[in-house]
């Protein structure tokens, strides 16, 4: 029988604890990967919070290339750079032999089978002794971090597999699992989650500040629901999340993405990085160089900080959109321009005379200049460098990435009632007037479904490949036909990695179809 890719067959934990190691030293910063010993001593009960430490850890440390290949295909966002991949796929030309496949693919599965480990792990504790509130409640934590990565993993490939233990050689006797059944799963499984985890916002919980809760669980079954068409699911799901009263958006959307917004009453979902306010030393941190600033043309207000690859820029069809819109506040923060992305936009006719504010200084005094990969960068992956710790100088280094936020549960609400529910808690026309609110826009009367998409459209550019999403869910896709793309129904779901393929049946048997 064939192996599977070292990654997953590593993914049996060491647990490396000391006694002495208090256990409260874990739950004030973002959580090192604690891996389980071959001999673990069942009986030391204080050591099992280490395991949802380890799976926090796992959560929050996945790879450079999964968030652009989740995100890319929509019309608010282009790959720069060198990675051609990342432009093929973009344009609908996928390729079963391309390494970025095959290593999202990886990064997700690692983490379902270290946090299935995890799991099996907890129950072990349990049986010998330790809390099973706590346990319950570590486990339920857990499984919503696995609903997550299974509602990426289907939105990118369709049927997948859903592993059933830690021992990654289970993954040949399971078939993979259809579209709505993944989505059911996931539903099913966070429906199982609530009861134990903590009824409280993220950034109110005092024993792992910004982990998961039962609105975190709500959040992602509704998204589930989303993705199947079960519109009422949707509905009641975001409905108990706007009802609880618990969360609100923040004013200052540009501060919402910076370090004032971590752990924000706005965010259901945050991946969470820290430098521990230190100058130098450890620093955990997601790898936002991806989406710096290339070193020819960068003026940083605090001299020496660091620009980037440059591989991620908002599409021109984005910015006019948000210029027609005369929605400035979402676009100074979405969008950097340089000058020669001014230019671009300028040389259209309708668009020659900009506001002035379309500047390429941001109000942090940074200054993005021309660079041969790009004319635009995202500011949502952006942190002004007067933010920096001092002494640090990474692209932004210390910043949060913000996953999911009241703004979708919001617009997601309409959504589903323009589709069709029904909800006593708010009405379409509150829902997304709330967020035009924060945009300072006004109000709109009896909204359809192509205005939510459209706000949908202004509030997350750049975000989670939530515009890709919403129009090949609504069947909206012509909107992708730009620039010379075009987009086929085939094109929805991204074909399985070749590495996956030649070692899995259940994949071989498919691709074949």
């Amino acid at each position: 029988m064939k192996k599977l890719p070292y990654k997953l067959t590593t993914l049996a934990m060491v647990l490396s604890l000391m006694a002495t190691v208090s256990c409260s030293e874990y739950l004030d910063a973002p959580l090192e990967n604690k891996i389980l010993a071959e001999q673990t001593d069942y009986s030391q009960s204080q050591n099992m919070i280490l395991l949802l430490n380890g799976a926090y850890s796992e959560f929050y440390g996945f790879q450079w290339e999964t968030f652009p290949l989740i995100s890319v295909r929509g019309d608010d966002v282009d790959p720069a750079g060198d990675q051609q991949v990342l432009f093929d796929t973009d344009e609908f030309n996928y390729g079963r032999s391309f390494w970025i496949y095959n290593s999202t693919w990886l990064n997700f599965y690692s983490d379902i089978m270290y946090w299935n480990g995890a799991i099996e792990e907890i129950q072990k504790y349990q049986e010998a002794g330790a809390s099973a509130s706590n346990a319950a409640q570590y486990i339920a934590e857990i499984k919503v971090m696995k609903g997550y990565n299974l509602l990426q993993l289907a939105r990118l490939w369709n049927n997948i597999l859903i592993p059933p233990s830690s021992d990654p050689n289970d993954l040949y006797e399971v078939e993979l699992t259809p579209f709505n059944e993944v989505m059911q799963y996931i539903s099913d499984q966070m429906d199982e989650a609530m009861p134990n985890l903590p009824n409280v916002r993220p950034n109110q919980r005092t024993d792992i500040t910004g982990g998961v809760t039962r609105y975190t669980a709500l959040a992602i079954k509704a998204l589930a629901n989303l993705e199947m068409g079960n519109y009422q699911a949707t509905a009641e799901a975001t409905g108990q999340i706007i009802s609880s009263g618990e969360f609100m958006l923040e004013n200052d959307y540009y501060q919402l993405f910076k370090i004032p917004g971590k752990l924000n009453n706005e965010n259901l979902l945050e991946f969470q990085y820290s430098d521990f306010g230190a100058e130098s030393g450890t620093s955990e941190k997601f790898p936002w160089q991806v989406y710096g600033p290339q070193a020819v043309g960068w003026q940083p207000a605090v001299p020496g900080s660091s620009g980037g690859w440059g591989f991620w820029e908002p599409t021109e069809k984005y910015v006019k959109f948000m210029l027609d819109r005369n929605d400035r506040k979402r676009l100074e923060t979405t969008v950097l321009f340089t000058p020669d992305g001014i230019s671009a936009i300028e040389a259209d006719p309708d668009y020659a005379n900009l506001p002035n504010w379309v500047t390429n200084v941001t109000p942090d005094g940074d200054t993005f200049g021309n660079a041969p990969r790009y004319n635009f960068l995202s500011g949502k992956h952006y942190l002004p460098t007067t933010q920096l710790t001092p002494g640090r100088f990474n692209y932004g280094e210390n910043k949060n990435m913000i996953a999911i936020r009241y703004a979708e549960i919001l617009l997601v609400h309409a959504e589903a009632l323009v589709s069709g529910a029904s909800s006593s808690v708010m009405s379409a026309d509150e829902a997304v007037n709330a967020v035009r609110s924060r945009a300072n826009l006004t109000p709109l009367n009896g909204v359809t479904l192509n205005e939510v998409l459209d706000e949908k459209f202004a509030e997350f550019g750049m975000e989670w490949g939530v515009r890709f999403f919403d129009l090949v869910r609504h069947g909206q896709t012509s909107e992708l036909n730009y620039e010379g793309r075009s987009y086929q129904e085939s094109d929805r779901f991204l074909p399985y990695p070749l590495d996956q393929v030649d070692i899995l049946p259940q994949l071989q048997e498919a691709s074949n179809q």
